[in-house]
Protein backbone atom coordinates (compact mmCIF):
# COMPACT_ATOMS: atom_id res chain seq x y z
CA UNK A 1 0.00 0.00 0.00
CA UNK A 2 3.01 2.39 0.71
CA UNK A 3 4.54 1.43 -2.51
CA UNK A 4 1.55 2.57 -4.38
CA UNK A 5 1.34 5.48 -3.13
CA UNK A 6 4.82 6.40 -3.35
CA UNK A 7 4.33 6.07 -7.22
CA UNK A 8 1.21 8.26 -6.94
CA UNK A 9 3.30 10.94 -5.55
CA UNK A 10 5.78 10.23 -7.91
CA UNK A 11 3.24 10.66 -11.16
CA UNK A 12 2.82 13.81 -9.89
CA UNK A 13 6.16 15.20 -9.04
CA UNK A 14 6.57 14.34 -12.80
CA UNK A 15 3.73 16.45 -14.04
CA UNK A 16 3.59 19.27 -11.72
CA UNK A 17 7.20 20.20 -10.80
CA UNK A 18 8.94 22.35 -13.31
CA UNK A 19 12.10 20.97 -14.09
CA UNK A 20 13.78 23.69 -15.06
CA UNK A 21 14.24 24.27 -10.93
CA UNK A 22 17.11 23.48 -9.53
CA UNK A 23 15.72 22.00 -6.73
CA UNK A 24 13.13 20.10 -8.54
CA UNK A 25 15.68 18.08 -10.26
CA UNK A 26 17.58 17.73 -7.18
CA UNK A 27 14.28 15.92 -5.59
CA UNK A 28 13.56 14.04 -9.24
CA UNK A 29 17.08 12.44 -9.26
CA UNK A 30 16.57 11.42 -5.20
CA UNK A 31 13.24 9.54 -6.63
CA UNK A 32 15.13 7.92 -9.50
CA UNK A 33 17.87 6.73 -7.43
CA UNK A 34 14.94 5.66 -5.01
CA UNK A 35 12.79 3.82 -8.19
CA UNK A 36 15.81 1.95 -9.45
CA UNK A 37 16.49 0.51 -6.34
CA UNK A 38 13.49 -0.75 -5.80
CA UNK A 39 13.54 -2.01 -9.52
CA UNK A 40 16.63 -3.91 -8.43
CA UNK A 41 15.85 -5.28 -5.10
CA UNK A 42 12.25 -6.48 -6.15
CA UNK A 43 11.38 -10.05 -6.50
CA UNK A 44 8.53 -9.52 -8.85
CA UNK A 45 8.64 -8.75 -12.67
CA UNK A 46 5.70 -7.61 -12.79
CA UNK A 47 6.21 -4.90 -9.74
CA UNK A 48 9.94 -4.15 -11.59
CA UNK A 49 7.54 -3.44 -14.75
CA UNK A 50 5.36 -1.11 -12.50
CA UNK A 51 8.47 1.03 -11.23
CA UNK A 52 9.31 1.13 -14.58
CA UNK A 53 6.62 3.01 -16.10
CA UNK A 54 7.09 5.41 -12.92
CA UNK A 55 10.68 5.87 -14.48
CA UNK A 56 9.60 6.37 -17.89
CA UNK A 57 6.43 8.73 -16.78
CA UNK A 58 9.31 11.00 -15.03
CA UNK A 59 11.77 11.10 -18.07
CA UNK A 60 8.78 11.69 -20.72
CA UNK A 61 7.93 14.58 -18.59
CA UNK A 62 12.01 15.53 -18.30
CA UNK A 63 12.96 15.09 -21.79
CA UNK A 64 9.92 17.33 -23.08
CA UNK A 65 11.16 20.18 -21.05
CA UNK A 66 13.42 23.19 -22.22
CA UNK A 67 16.34 22.62 -20.45
CA UNK A 68 16.76 19.04 -20.82
CA UNK A 69 20.21 20.51 -23.61
CA UNK A 70 21.94 21.93 -20.20
CA UNK A 71 21.26 19.64 -17.68
CA UNK A 72 21.56 16.31 -16.26
CA UNK A 73 20.68 14.57 -13.15
CA UNK A 74 23.27 13.81 -10.66
CA UNK A 75 23.98 10.34 -8.68
CA UNK A 76 21.49 8.51 -11.04
CA UNK A 77 23.56 5.61 -12.19
CA UNK A 78 21.21 3.25 -13.79
CA UNK A 79 20.52 6.06 -16.43
CA UNK A 80 22.57 6.58 -18.90
CA UNK A 81 23.24 10.37 -20.24
CA UNK A 82 25.13 11.19 -22.90
CA UNK A 83 25.69 14.20 -24.65
CA UNK A 84 27.29 14.82 -28.50
CA UNK A 85 30.38 17.45 -28.08
CA UNK A 86 28.70 19.43 -30.89
CA UNK A 87 25.84 20.15 -28.26
CA UNK A 88 23.35 18.96 -31.16
CA UNK A 89 22.61 15.95 -29.26
CA UNK A 90 21.67 14.38 -26.28
CA UNK A 91 20.84 10.67 -25.40
CA UNK A 92 18.91 9.30 -22.12
CA UNK A 93 18.25 5.52 -21.69
CA UNK A 94 18.65 2.71 -19.50
CA UNK A 95 17.58 -1.17 -19.27
CA UNK A 96 15.28 -2.99 -17.33
CA UNK A 97 16.77 -6.39 -16.21
CA UNK A 98 14.11 -8.71 -15.71
CA UNK A 99 14.31 -12.23 -13.65
CA UNK A 100 13.43 -14.31 -15.97
CA UNK A 101 16.69 -13.06 -17.83
CA UNK A 102 15.55 -10.63 -20.76
CA UNK A 103 16.49 -7.07 -20.75
CA UNK A 104 14.46 -4.19 -22.20
CA UNK A 105 16.04 -1.04 -23.46
CA UNK A 106 14.62 2.28 -23.35
CA UNK A 107 16.46 4.99 -25.58
CA UNK A 108 15.41 8.76 -25.94
CA UNK A 109 17.53 11.22 -28.53
CA UNK A 110 17.22 14.28 -27.77
CA UNK A 111 18.21 16.37 -31.31
CA UNK A 112 18.58 20.02 -30.18
CA UNK A 113 15.81 22.54 -32.19
CA UNK A 114 18.85 25.61 -31.42
CA UNK A 115 17.20 28.91 -30.17
CA UNK A 116 14.24 29.27 -32.84
CA UNK A 117 12.78 26.16 -32.97
CA UNK A 118 11.93 23.04 -30.45
CA UNK A 119 13.87 19.75 -29.58
CA UNK A 120 12.52 17.14 -31.61
CA UNK A 121 12.52 14.01 -29.12
CA UNK A 122 12.90 10.16 -30.67
CA UNK A 123 11.68 7.34 -28.53
CA UNK A 124 12.24 3.68 -28.76
CA UNK A 125 12.33 0.30 -27.02
CA UNK A 126 14.32 -2.63 -27.25
CA UNK A 127 14.78 -6.23 -26.27
CA UNK A 128 17.72 -8.21 -25.79
CA UNK A 129 17.72 -11.42 -28.06
CA UNK A 130 19.83 -14.06 -28.62
CA UNK A 131 20.29 -13.73 -32.79
CA UNK A 132 22.66 -11.80 -33.89
CA UNK A 133 23.28 -7.83 -34.97
CA UNK A 134 23.59 -7.73 -38.34
CA UNK A 135 26.31 -5.66 -39.80
CA UNK A 136 25.21 -5.30 -43.13
CA UNK A 137 22.04 -3.34 -42.87
CA UNK A 138 20.37 -0.06 -41.48
CA UNK A 139 18.12 -0.41 -38.63
CA UNK A 140 15.12 1.70 -38.33
CA UNK A 141 13.42 2.67 -34.81
CA UNK A 142 10.66 0.52 -35.61
CA UNK A 143 13.48 -2.67 -36.02
CA UNK A 144 15.74 -1.22 -33.40
CA UNK A 145 18.50 -4.16 -32.11
CA UNK A 146 17.95 -2.52 -28.59
CA UNK A 147 21.28 -1.54 -27.19
CA UNK A 148 22.36 1.29 -23.96
CA UNK A 149 24.55 3.27 -25.28
CA UNK A 150 27.64 5.00 -23.50
CA UNK A 151 29.54 7.21 -25.76
CA UNK A 152 28.59 9.48 -29.06
CA UNK A 153 31.17 11.21 -31.25
CA UNK A 154 30.01 13.18 -34.56
CA UNK A 155 32.28 13.21 -37.70
CA UNK A 156 31.54 13.88 -40.77
CA UNK A 157 30.51 12.08 -43.67
CA UNK A 158 30.70 13.42 -47.07
CA UNK A 159 28.36 16.55 -46.42
CA UNK A 160 26.23 15.56 -43.56
CA UNK A 161 27.09 14.73 -39.98
CA UNK A 162 26.56 11.82 -38.30
CA UNK A 163 26.94 10.45 -34.52
CA UNK A 164 29.15 7.27 -33.71
CA UNK A 165 27.60 5.10 -30.69
CA UNK A 166 29.21 3.16 -28.61
CA UNK A 167 26.66 0.89 -26.79
CA UNK A 168 26.47 -2.75 -24.85
CA UNK A 169 23.76 -5.27 -25.23
CA UNK A 170 23.48 -8.03 -22.91
CA UNK A 171 22.52 -10.51 -25.39
CA UNK A 172 21.98 -13.57 -23.06
CA UNK A 173 22.87 -15.08 -20.39
CA UNK A 174 26.57 -16.44 -22.12
CA UNK A 175 27.20 -13.43 -24.29
CA UNK A 176 27.24 -9.46 -24.25
CA UNK A 177 27.78 -7.81 -27.00
CA UNK A 178 29.85 -4.12 -27.27
CA UNK A 179 28.38 -2.52 -30.53
CA UNK A 180 30.33 0.26 -32.97
CA UNK A 181 27.30 2.12 -34.40
CA UNK A 182 25.96 5.18 -36.43
CA UNK A 183 22.89 7.51 -35.46
CA UNK A 184 21.89 9.13 -38.91
CA UNK A 185 19.24 11.52 -38.97
CA UNK A 186 17.68 12.70 -42.73
CA UNK A 187 16.14 15.68 -44.17
CA UNK A 188 12.88 14.86 -43.08
CA UNK A 189 13.60 14.53 -39.44
CA UNK A 190 13.62 10.83 -39.08
CA UNK A 191 16.28 8.83 -37.77
CA UNK A 192 18.55 5.63 -38.37
CA UNK A 193 21.30 3.46 -36.93
CA UNK A 194 23.74 2.51 -39.58
CA UNK A 195 26.33 3.67 -41.98
CA UNK A 196 28.23 2.01 -44.80
CA UNK A 197 31.39 3.79 -43.00
CA UNK A 198 33.23 0.95 -41.77
CA UNK A 199 35.93 -1.06 -43.77
CA UNK A 200 37.62 -4.24 -41.99
CA UNK A 201 40.08 -6.32 -44.41
CA UNK A 202 37.81 -6.62 -47.74
CA UNK A 203 34.68 -6.20 -45.93
CA UNK A 204 32.09 -2.87 -46.08
CA UNK A 205 30.17 -2.38 -42.64
CA UNK A 206 27.26 -0.71 -41.41
CA UNK A 207 28.79 -1.27 -37.67
CA UNK A 208 30.93 -3.74 -36.02
CA UNK A 209 29.55 -5.87 -33.46
CA UNK A 210 32.11 -7.42 -30.59
CA UNK A 211 30.64 -10.55 -29.48
CA UNK A 212 32.01 -11.81 -26.24
CA UNK A 213 31.82 -13.92 -23.24
CA UNK A 214 29.22 -12.55 -20.51
CA UNK A 215 31.55 -13.68 -17.89
CA UNK A 216 34.43 -11.53 -19.12
CA UNK A 217 34.98 -8.05 -19.41
CA UNK A 218 35.65 -6.12 -22.96
CA UNK A 219 36.69 -2.57 -22.78
CA UNK A 220 35.32 -0.24 -25.92
CA UNK A 221 36.00 3.24 -25.67
CA UNK A 222 36.41 6.48 -27.88
CA UNK A 223 40.11 7.29 -27.60
CA UNK A 224 40.20 10.60 -29.77
CA UNK A 225 37.67 12.24 -32.12
CA UNK A 226 39.36 10.18 -34.85
CA UNK A 227 40.23 6.77 -33.17
CA UNK A 228 38.10 4.20 -30.94
CA UNK A 229 40.01 1.51 -29.13
CA UNK A 230 38.53 -2.00 -27.86
CA UNK A 231 40.33 -5.17 -26.71
CA UNK A 232 41.28 -7.79 -29.18
CA UNK A 233 39.12 -10.53 -28.69
CA UNK A 234 40.81 -13.86 -28.34
CA UNK A 235 39.17 -17.65 -27.23
CA UNK A 236 39.66 -18.71 -23.72
CA UNK A 237 42.87 -20.63 -23.89
CA UNK A 238 41.69 -24.47 -22.85
CA UNK A 239 38.36 -23.80 -23.52
CA UNK A 240 35.44 -26.10 -23.76
CA UNK A 241 34.13 -25.13 -26.90
CA UNK A 242 33.41 -22.78 -29.81
CA UNK A 243 31.02 -20.37 -29.59
CA UNK A 244 31.38 -16.81 -28.65
CA UNK A 245 30.92 -17.77 -25.10
CA UNK A 246 33.99 -18.76 -25.59
CA UNK A 247 35.82 -15.32 -26.11
CA UNK A 248 37.10 -12.58 -24.30
CA UNK A 249 39.70 -9.83 -24.09
CA UNK A 250 43.46 -10.88 -25.41
CA UNK A 251 46.57 -8.71 -24.80
CA UNK A 252 46.34 -5.87 -27.26
CA UNK A 253 44.45 -3.43 -28.74
CA UNK A 254 42.35 -3.16 -31.95
CA UNK A 255 40.65 -0.09 -33.34
CA UNK A 256 38.64 1.96 -35.97
CA UNK A 257 40.54 5.01 -37.22
CA UNK A 258 38.80 7.75 -39.36
CA UNK A 259 39.91 8.88 -42.03
CA UNK A 260 37.48 11.60 -44.95
CA UNK A 261 34.82 10.24 -43.13
CA UNK A 262 35.72 6.45 -43.21
CA UNK A 263 36.23 4.16 -40.19
CA UNK A 264 39.11 1.74 -41.12
CA UNK A 265 40.04 -1.03 -38.82
CA UNK A 266 43.55 -0.65 -37.65
CA UNK A 267 44.71 -4.03 -35.57
CA UNK A 268 47.54 -3.90 -32.62
CA UNK A 269 47.21 -0.51 -32.05
CA UNK A 270 49.46 1.16 -29.62
CA UNK A 271 47.42 3.50 -27.81
CA UNK A 272 50.21 6.06 -26.93
CA UNK A 273 50.79 6.45 -30.79
CA UNK A 274 49.57 10.79 -31.39
CA UNK A 275 49.64 10.11 -35.15
CA UNK A 276 45.95 9.01 -34.58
Amino acid sequence: MRLRLYLIIIACLALLIPVKAQKSTTDISVVLGDLYYWIMNSSSDSERKRLNDSVILIVESYVASDSVMNHRFDNVRNLGQIDSPDGKVKIINWNLVLRDGSNRYYLYIIRSGGKKEKNTVYKLTGINSIKPIKTDQIYSPENWYGASYYAIQPFKAGKNISYLLLGIDFGSTFITRKIIDVLDFDKKGGICFGLNCFRKGNEKLFRDVLEYSSEGLVSLRVQSKKLVVFDHLDSYSGGHGEGQDNVGAGLYFDGYSLKRGVWSFVSNINVRNRKY
